[in-house]
Order: C-alpha cells, then sequence, then structure tokens
C-alpha cells in the first residue's frame, strides 16, 4: 500500500490522519481507517491503483468543470463568480442567467478571455484557468447561476455576517427542562405541549426569556422504549407523544374517542403510567395511538371530506412539507407494516424510498400516510401555540430547540435520502477523561462531500425544521460544523478519525437562516474544541455554552465576571450531575455500580477530586459573599445540600455577564438523579426520569417562586 499516497487522499477528503488527546498523546489512523472511511464517502481506495486514481479525482474534478457546486458570500461582499475553462477557449463566449431566490431574473454575455483569472492550473501540458466574472451585488438569500448549454450551476449563498439578536437581549435568564419529564395533573405519563404552556406562564410571570427543550425529534413510535432524543428517527419531524391528546380540536368532536378515554381499563393504564416515577414509554403509545388514529377517522369525516378551515389548514400543512413529510409518513407506514423499524430488514425493494415499490407502496397505504402526516401536522400547530403563549407573555427569546448531532443508523432521514449519509461510519468520541474506552453513538453522519455538492440543501431544511416557531436554537455538538470523530462501522470507538467539515459554509447557512426565522444559535462547545472555532462563531453572534463544573481558573472556580457576554451559561446540563447529585456524589456512585470506571485507582482519584471540587465550591461562594451565614468552605465534607446553596450558586452564576443564564429544573426542585448517564444504555434510567413535583404545585409552592425571584434580581 503507497502510505504517502493514501495519506494524501485523506487529507484531500478531510480525513484527519492523526489527533491529540487531552493527555498530550498523538494517535495517528490507521491505513485500515482511512480507506473504511473514504468507502464511507463513496471514495474508492482499495488498492494502490484506486487510491491513486480517486486522488487524481481530487485534483482533476473541479478544474473540469466550468462552474463550482456552490458559492458562500457574505452580505456587502464582491461577487465575483469562478469560471474554469482551458486555455484555448479563452475565445468562447457564455451567455449566463442568475435567477434570485424572489424569482428576479439577472442575464448577461462575457468573453472569457476578458475576464481576470485568479489561478491557473495545468493537466495533460495544458493550462486552465480559474476566471472571476464579476457581478453586482446580490442581497442575502439562496440564487442559482447558470450558462447556457452547461447542465451543471452554482448555488450562490448570501448571508448576513451576524446570527439574529433579539433587540436589547442581556443578562437574560430562563429554565431548560426535558418536556418529557415535566409532570402535570392532567398528563398521561409524559410532559406534553400543554404542560408547556403552563410552565411558560410560570417563567414569564417571574420574568423569564426562555425555556430550554430536549431535542422534540420524532423518535421510533414502533420501539417507544428507545427514548434518547439523541437518536432520532428524524430530525425534521417532531415526536407525536408530546401531543396533548385533549388539547386536538378533535377530540371534543369524537365520541368514541371521550368513550375509549373514559373507559375503566384505559383508566387504569392511565393512572399508573401517570404516577410512574419513569416514563413508561410504551405504555404512553399504546395510550396516545389509539385514540389519535380515532381522532384522525373523525377528521376525515367531518373536515378533510367537506373542506373546512381544519381541513385547508392540514392540505396547506401537507403541501408546505412536501415530499420530505410524505417519505416520512411512508417511512411510518412501512415500519408499522413489517414490524421492524431498521429498514435494513425490510424486503430489498422497500429499502430504497425512491424505488417504484415504495411509491406503490404508498399508493394503497393513503390513509395510513395520512394518519402520520396528520400527527406531524397536531404537533406543529401544538409546539406552535406554546410558542405563541411565550411570544404573547413577553418572552425575549421563547422556546428554544436542541438539534441532535445526527439521526440513528436506522431512521427515516437516512432512509429517505441516502446520498446525503456516510452510511458506512458512526458518530462518536475518542477516549477521553469521561469515557476511556471512546463512544460509539449509533448515529450515522452526513457525507461532507455530498453536503457541499448539493449547495447544503438538506442541512438548510433541517435548520428552517427545527427553527420553525423557535426563538433559539441549540446546536448540541457544535464541534460539528468544522470536525466530527468518525468510527468505520463495526470498528471500535478507538479505530475512527476526525473528519473536517466545512465550517464557514455552514455557519454562512446557519447566519442566513437564523435571521430569516428570527432565531438565535447557541453552540454546544462543551470538550474538546478545536482551535479558532469560538472565536469564528463569536464573529457570528453564536452563543457559546458555559458549565459552571468546568469553568475553572487558577486554583478554582472562574469569578462570575470571567464569563464571556455572548454565552449561555448553566451549573449543569443533562449528560451531568445535577447539584444534589453532584454534591452527594450520586454521579460517581452511579459509575461505580455500573462498572463504568476502568479501576479502582480511577474512581479514588475521580472521588478526591469530587472532595476538592466541592471545597472550591463553597470558596468561591464565600468570596462572593453569597455563602450561607454560619458555613464555611471547611464544611463540605459534612455539609447536606440545601435549597439555601441551590439560591446561591444560581445568584453567583446570575451575576455573570453573559447573554443568557439558563437554570435547570431539576436543580431548582432538588432532583438527585441526572437525565442522563453517558457510558450507560440501559443499565441507568435514561431519559425516563420524570420531575419529582407537578406543575401545578411549584406554580403555587412560595419557595420555588422565590427562587426564580432571586435569579431574575441577579439578572437584572
Amino acid at each position: 500500500m503507497d502510505a504517502d499516497n493514501i495519506l494524501r487522499l485523506a487529507d484531500a477528503a478531510g480525513i484527519e490522519t492523526y489527533y491529540w488527546d487531552n493527555h498530550g498523546n498523538r494517535h495517528d489512523a490507521s491505513h485500515e481507517t482511512i480507506r473504511s472511511l473514504l468507502a464511507a464517502f463513496g471514495i474508492a481506495a482499495a488498492t494502490d491503483a484506486e487510491i491513486w486514481a480517486s486522488l487524481t479525482t481530487f485534483w482533476r474534478a473541479p478544474w473540469m468543470q466550468l462552474l463550482s457546486p456552490v458559492l458562500a458570500l457574505r452580505e456587502g461582499e464582491p461577487v465575483a463568480i469562478p469560471l474554469r475553462a482551458w486555455e484555448e477557449d479563452s475565445q468562447r463566449i457564455i451567455q449566463w442567467h442568475l435567477v434570485l431566490e424572489d424569482g428576479t431574473r439577472r442575464t448577461g454575455a462575457c468573453r472569457l478571455g476578458d475576464l481576470a483569472h485568479d489561478d491557473i492550473a495545468y493537466f495533460d501540458n495544458r493550462r486552465i484557468f480559474q476566471h472571476r466574472l464579476p457581478l453586482e451585488p446580490l442581497p442575502c438569500g439562496y440564487h442559482i447561476f447558470r450558462v447556457e448549454g452547461e447542465e451543471a450551476a452554482t448555488s450562490l449563498i448570501v448571508a448576513p455576517h451576524h446570527c439574529f439578536m433579539p433587540e436589547g437581549l442581556t443578562r437574560a435568564w430562563g429554565l431548560m427542562i426535558q418536556l418529557y419529564a415535566l409532570k402535570s395533573q392532567s398528563d398521561w405519563g409524559i410532559g406534553d405541549f400543554s404542560a408547556l404552556q403552563g410552565l411558560i406562564e410560570v417563567v414569564a410571570h417571574a420574568g423569564g426569556a426562555a425555556i430550554g427543550l430536549n431535542p422534540l425529534h420524532a423518535l421510533f413510535l414502533n420501539l417507544p422504549e428507545n427514548a434518547s432524543p439523541y437518536s432520532p428517527c428524524s430530525r425534521l419531524f417532531r415526536n407525536p407523544l408530546y401531543l396533548d391528546v385533549t388539547a386536538i380540536p378533535d377530540f371534543a368532536e369524537c365520541p368514541e374517542a371521550e368513550a375509549l378515554a373514559a373507559s375503566a381499563e384505559f383508566r387504569r393504564v392511565l393512572e399508573s403510567a401517570h404516577d410512574d416515577a419513569f416514563v413508561a414509554y410504551r405504555a404512553v403509545a399504546s395510550l396516545k395511538l389509539p385514540v389519535l388514529e380515532l381522532l384522525y377517522t373523525q377528521f376525515r369525516a367531518k373536515h378533510l371530506a367537506a373542506n373546512t378551515g381544519r381541513g385547508v389548514a392540514f392540505r396547506s400543512f401537507v403541501a408546505e412539507k412536501g415530499h420530505e413529510l410524505e417519505d416520512f409518513a411512508t417511512f411510518e407506514a412501512l415500519s408499522e407494516h413489517y414490524g421492524a423499524v431498521d429498514w435494513s430488514g425490510w424486503a430489498p425493494q422497500h429499502q430504497d424510498a425512491k424505488s417504484d415499490a415504495v411509491a406503490a407502496f404508498r399508493n394503497t397505504r393513503a390513509d395510513r400516510i395520512g394518519f402520520y402526516q396528520y400527527l406531524q401536522w397536531c404537533c406543529d400547530e401544538q409546539f406552535a401555540a406554546a410558542a405563541g403563549r411565550a411570544k404573547a407573555r413577553g418572552m425575549a427569546v421563547g422556546l428554544y430547540n436542541d438539534l441532535a448531532v445526527s439521526v440513528d443508523a436506522s431512521s427515516a432521514d437516512y432512509w429517505m435520502d441516502r446520498r446525503q449519509f456516510a452510511g458506512g461510519a458512526r458518530v462518536g468520541a475518542p477516549p477521553d477523561p469521561f469515557n476511556e474506552k471512546g463512544q460509539e453513538w449509533g448515529l450515522v453522519p452526513l457525507n461532507p462531500m455530498r453536503l457541499r455538492e448539493t449547495g447544503y440543501a438538506y442541512y438548510r431544511e433541517l435548520l428552517a425544521a427545527n427553527m420553525r416557531h423557535a426563538g433559539a436554537l441549540r446546536i448540541d455538538h457544535v464541534m460539528g460544523l468544522t470536525r466530527l470523530y468518525l468510527i468505520p462501522n463495526g470498528a471500535k470507538p478507538t479505530e475512527g478519525a476526525y473528519v473536517r467539515f466545512p465550517l464557514d459554509d455552514l455557519i454562512a447557512v446557519a447566519t442566513l437562516e437564523s435571521q430569516r426565522n428570527q432565531c438565535l444559535i447557541i453552540g454546544e462547545d462543551l470538550g474538546t474544541v478545536p482551535a479558532g472555532l469560538r472565536e469564528k462563531l463569536a464573529a457570528a453572534n453564536i452563543l457559546s455554552s458555559r458549565v459552571l463544573y468546568f469553568e475553572r481558573g487558577q486554583g478554582g472556580y472562574k469569578p462570575p465576571t470571567d464569563y464571556p457576554q455572548l454565552a449561555a451559561v448553566s451549573v449543569s446540563t443533562h449528560d451531568l450531575a445535577t447539584l444534589s447529585g453532584f454534591w452527594q456524589g450520586e454521579d460517581l456512585n452511579a459509575k461505580a455500580s455500573l462498572g463504568l470506571f476502568k479501576d479502582p485507582n480511577e474512581e479514588t482519584a475521580a472521588r478526591a477530586a469530587r472532595a476538592l471540587d466541592k471545597r472550591q465550591l463553597l470558596q468561591a461562594l464565600a468570596t462572593e459573599n453569597l455563602l450561607p451565614a454560619g458555613l464555611a468552605p471547611a464544611d463540605a465534607g459534612d455539609l447536606a445540600w440545601s435549597a439555601e446553596l441551590t439560591a446561591a450558586v444560581h445568584a453567583y452564576l446570575s451575576r455573570s455577564p453573559s447573554t443568557l443564564m439558563m437554570a435547570q429544573l431539576d436543580d431548582l426542585v432538588g432532583q438527585t438523579h441526572q437525565a442522563n448517564l453517558p457510558g450507560s444504555i440501559t443499565e441507568y434510567p435514561n431519559w425516563r426520569r420524570r420531575l419529582v413535583r407537578a406543575l401545578e404545585d411549584l406554580g403555587a409552592d412560595p419557595a420555588f417562586r422565590a427562587a426564580l425571584a432571586g435569579i431574575a434580581a441577579e439578572r437584572a
């Protein structure tokens, strides 16, 4: 194997051939890893001949095309379209036309030899020039540039310099909540969009600006126990289990649904699910889906058949969402047909979303596909209603969604457009202090080659779908905009490599969608952050994520004044211990009981570090004169956690100059166990634990209201 050429090919494809770990050790990607990742991207590299041919293609292919597939520009920048042609074609007259996003057309003609050129390449003893065609400035948007006689076109993305930021937003605050965990008196065993409206009232009344949510992505309805919101079936659509079934207008018009919901057996299952300390996803699905089917039958008969206002609204939604919704609903119907969510196990003719067999299936199952479209419409209506309530109550940000890194390898999104994904790879993380074995997350990554070829069309749709009705979007693992750790499918997490993504172009698309949707962006930049990334995100007005546990200075926690202004700060996250759990070492106990420490020495070191963390936390509070009277840092070892200490920590973080300060509802109600324990799958009740207190109790609790008032006072 030609070692030099495979490394050159890896670099050309964006595969980083080595990385440095947190301990300063260098890790080189094996040739087998490189070949496997190249194959996942559709690049042949099995032999020396294939490697050379692929490398030659990388060198030649861009120069053999008159037009580039995409050009990302910033608003106000000069526009110069690259045109590549052989030297002997310099006399060629080209007729070009530009179609702006609003339909406006601009046309022109030029002789290639009259244009300036800024680059030259040599192939076959001939020269190719890269000419530049200057154009008048373009408005922000997605435009198409074509040349007559050429099949290819250039997608022009003209983006603003900065993401949207609500006017006057400064030192605002809000609550973070796992929506499934939110408990109300009327829920059916899981938090829902109506409970979210109730929480909006509580937070808005206290002066809060935002409510941060876990990803609401569609999961696998036929496998409801697969509950991780970060391993979705689709990032384009939402999870119908969050619907408040009784709030759908069709419920009041459907006697059959009301009768079913009032039946003795239904009430028995409902009460058991409602009172459970964990979300019983299978029971919740068994309650909601049969009633939703009755509602759809009622809706079809009363509204679709008669083309009422609701019928028209549904048809408009379906038309707006187009083939993506139709394909997603078809996936749901096929999953139901096969009784399996992993489409790789379906009949071969149904594994291709674009096949004639899938089209035939769709034609014979129109009503069932309509049902799944109806569920998404209801989700859109109820989420929009919650967002509207937040806006009406004066919340400057309102709801903010969370965008998962990618989708499950069995997902609808992957099935719907397999060309967009690198199916032979999985997203993960190399070994680090949190998991010395590394992690493979079961997510199939987007193919960076395909992203550019398609003018980032899928990425644009993805952002728009998740910004819809939202005031902010948190991008999980925002480092994925510049690089992702990818593992060949079936390999160990240690056998992966980092792969580069087109950061500048992806930020350009994000700023454009942010401004269009009036939606600010928060980048989850925790962990190993590549050099220069935070500066680029800040230049685009993308908020950094800063977590108290990780913000350390010389000998202790950073003072609040050291936090950056352009950030969303919080004490913890769903992957970390709650304040109470941190203090009690509940996360360490859980890791020990599940065997997640590699050896006794690692556990001993972790517990010693936690003891120091606790003393330093009390010292930080004391430095800010926030430590409750009678306490001292030396008391940390024997001190029980209290509501007063919770208030003090939040007051400490509230003093930061950061744009947003987000408090976890789990911390404010004294929850001990965290939502998710990284490194575990089924051994720990991840993504299931409900809040210990109901929403109605919280709203009436003077202590809880005082906690919110304390945060609001510090942020004022």
